[in-house]
């Protein structure tokens, strides 16, 4: 039957981290820092070319993306001269 009355029952209270998601992320953590350890010998095998083509493509996760920020119409402009 059907619960029809809108109120949960059993399962996982709210905010409760899932196990199999939390243990999967410490063992792809372990992964990765021991794979950072080989990272620089890892680079200086590569050819310049890949070398430049693998450090832009992991960039955006080391530095965050910039926003634009313009002056829209109507608003005061302060350059922070003065």
């Amino acid at each position: 039957m059907a619960n029809t009355t809108g109120k949960k029952y059993g399962g996982r209270q709210k905010g409760t981290p899932n196990r199999l998601t939390k243990e999967l992320r410490t063992i792809l953590k372990d992964v990765l820092y021991n794979e950072l350890e080989k990272i620089e010998e890892l680079l200086e095998s590569l050819e310049p070319k890949e070398r430049l083509e693998l450090v832009i493509k992991i960039l955006p996760f080391i530095l965050p993306k910039v926003d634009k920020i313009g002056h829209t119409y109507n608003e005061p402009f302060d350059a922070g001269f003065f």
